[in-house]
């Protein structure tokens, strides 16, 4: 029999592999900073998804035949499970049944939300549908890492073909959703998916400036620019696209931000090898930095376009001089690492974190000039209104909060301010927006016109959207289409609609007038997540489209003026 060896390197390898597969990124950063798996020859080996549990299980079939070899009445009618952590006894009552137990790794049920009749109602579905899995066994990943199996779902009663009379009674299986959207009158040629990507695609912006060029990142550190045709007819990629691929690390470059300069002529990328990288729309680099010693989440440039923030998992948020090409300041804030960062005015900015705080800074200041607290949860997202006066951050622990800042002004920090847990007073005016079922994943503030409060939306991992008045705190609606999480959401530049993209597959439409949804696509079973939304306006051009970073490793770009059912929201 030939020697077994087994070494720490590999378990270690293995157990990364499982958490970057189950999305618990700070997990697997911990675990190869600490066991210097980088310096190891292992590191660098391919490892399939789901390795571990495979091998797992099949230690599991190992025990089964260990234990049952001999045969025997007690072998045959043995129903005890095996199970890795309790020694086997074999029994010949069948094991109690447990209300939430998930196959690991086996996906969520989904359902096809009801089909859209073309007055714009909606079937009623109760029957077919299902309540959000509970918090306890919903993988927390803030970004999906599963390679979904192909699954068969329940397609729309529009899609069904009719069966005869003779099989009516027969069960058949139902009929597998195909990518594209819901209805069967948008145009096919609506909707463009861009091959280039090897791997996931995560991230994708729209440049402000020169409107047909689509940035887009993937898994595997690649950026792609794309320049879009004007033509309404046909396909809306023009040409090969521009690839950056500069990465030095591609195993631990995943990228998970793209910002364009106000003027829409640098690109400022974020990625999980921590390096800074900003190019022009040639691709050509035109700035690099390794300053920050983790990943970076987000990059955000200031309004005036002069300086550029950057949030990083080693706890700080850094202040770059974009024309001098330098570090202005860096800011540590926080405890854990910085998540997000967001601008207020060009002189003031927010950082939020896994500390569960949320810091005002001045780009004149070290240290904070406001701390607010009370969230119990990491904070996944902050974002401020157009005016800089009010602040949102959504969190883990499945709340939203709306901070008031628009009296902050630099200033010496108030003792009481920098107490953890103490900078949030009643004259901040916090309110507080609860209904969510698991954690909070995104949020965009719109105001309808002739509306008096400004509103909120937010996207959650209970697979939820909802819509509030960010003032009283009143839930207005609640849409519950997606099956999985909701991983992306934006507002038309207009605020008349709202999108969301879920791990599901399916981007949503919804009218925020008449909060109805009003049209759907289906980005297929295979890989289905929808991971971000970027949506484009511009009157002078008549251009009205939506881009989409798809875990099925295409790029999506859906020109909405050819969608019948937006053209009728437009119009009503």
């Amino acid at each position: 029999m030939s020697p077994i060896s087994i070494t720490s390197d590999e378990i270690n390898r293995l157990i990364y592999a499982y958490f970057r597969d189950s999305g618990f990124e700070h997990s697997a950063y911990t675990l190869v900073k600490e066991a210097q798996l980088e310096r190891s020859p292992v590191f660098k080996k391919h490892v399939p998804r789901g390795e571990l549990v495979e091998l797992l299980s099949k230690s599991l079939l190992y025990n089964e035949v260990e234990c049952h070899f001999q045969g025997g009445e007690v072998a045959i009618k043995c129903k005890a499970m095996f199970s890795l952590l309790e020694p086997h006894t074999c029994s010949s009552n069948p094991p109690e049944s447990h209300t939430f137990v998930t196959p690991t790794f086996a996906p969520p049920l989904m359902v096809v939300p009801p089909p859209i009749q073309s007055n714009g109602s909606v079937q009623d579905s109760s029957k077919r549908m299902i309540s959000p899995l509970p918090r306890t066994i919903i993988s927390t990943e803030k970004r999906s890492r599963k390679e979904p199996n192909d699954m068969d779902v329940d397609a729309p009663a529009e899609l069904k073909q009719k069966a005869p009379e003779s099989s009516k009674k027969s069960t058949s299986k139902p009929k597998k959703l195909v990518q594209g959207p819901i209805d069967d009158v948008t145009d096919p040629n609506a909707i463009t998916l861009m091959s280039g990507h090897k791997t996931e695609v995560f991230v994708c912006a729209f440049n402000p400036v020169q409107y047909n060029l689509l940035a887009s990142g993937s898994k595997d550190a690649i950026v792609k620019i794309w320049m879009l045709s004007d033509s309404t007819n046909g396909s809306a990629q023009a040409g090969e696209p521009i690839t950056i691929d500069s990465f030095s690390q591609e195993e631990s470059a995943d990228l998970t931000c793209l910002s364009w300069s106000p003027d829409g002529t640098l690109l400022a990328i974020a990625s999980y090898d921590s390096k800074l990288r900003i190019c022009d729309t040639a691709g050509k680099m035109y700035f690099e930095s390794d300053i920050h010693k983790g990943p970076i989440f987000t990059t955000r440039f200031s309004a005036s376009g002069r300086w550029l923030l950057t949030a990083s998992l080693d706890g700080s948020a850094c202040l770059w001089d974009v024309a001098g090409k330098k570090l202005h300041r860096q800011y540590h804030g926080h405890k854990d690492c910085c998540l997000d960062v967001d601008w207020l005015n060009n002189n003031l900015f927010a950082s939020c974190g896994a500390d569960r705080q949320v810091h005002i800074f001045s780009v004149d200041e070290e240290k904070s000039i406001k701390t607010f607290g009370g969230h119990t949860d990491e904070i996944n997202q902050i974002k401020s209104n157009p005016s800089g006066t009010r602040l949102a951050s959504c969190s883990d622990d499945m709340t939203t909060k709306i901070w008031n800042v628009a009296n902050i002004s630099v200033s010496t920090p108030s003792e009481a301010d920098s107490i953890p847990g103490l900078g949030s007073t009643e004259s901040d005016q916090v309110t507080i927006l609860e209904g969510h079922k698991h954690s909070v994943s995104t949020i965009g503030w719109y105001q309808p016109p002739g509306t008096e409060n400004e509103l909120i939306a937010t996207g959650s991992f209970d697979g939820a959207t909802r819509l509030w008045d960010s003032v009283t705190g009143q839930c207005l609606h609640a849409f519950a289409d997606h099956r999985r999480p909701v991983y992306a959401l934006d507002i038309s530049p207009n605020n008349h609609w709202l999108t969301t993209g879920g791990g599901d597959g399916w981007l949503h439409v919804y009218d925020l007038k008449t909060q109805t949804r009003i049209w759907s696509w289906f980005a297929g079973v295979d890989r289905p997540g929808v991971f971000e939304i970027d949506w484009q306006t511009h009157k002078s051009h008549n251009i009205e489209r939506i881009a989409m970073a798809l875990e099925c490793r295409l790029v999506g770009v859906i020109d909405l003026r050819r969608v019948p059912a937006i053209a009728n929201s437009r119009n009503s």
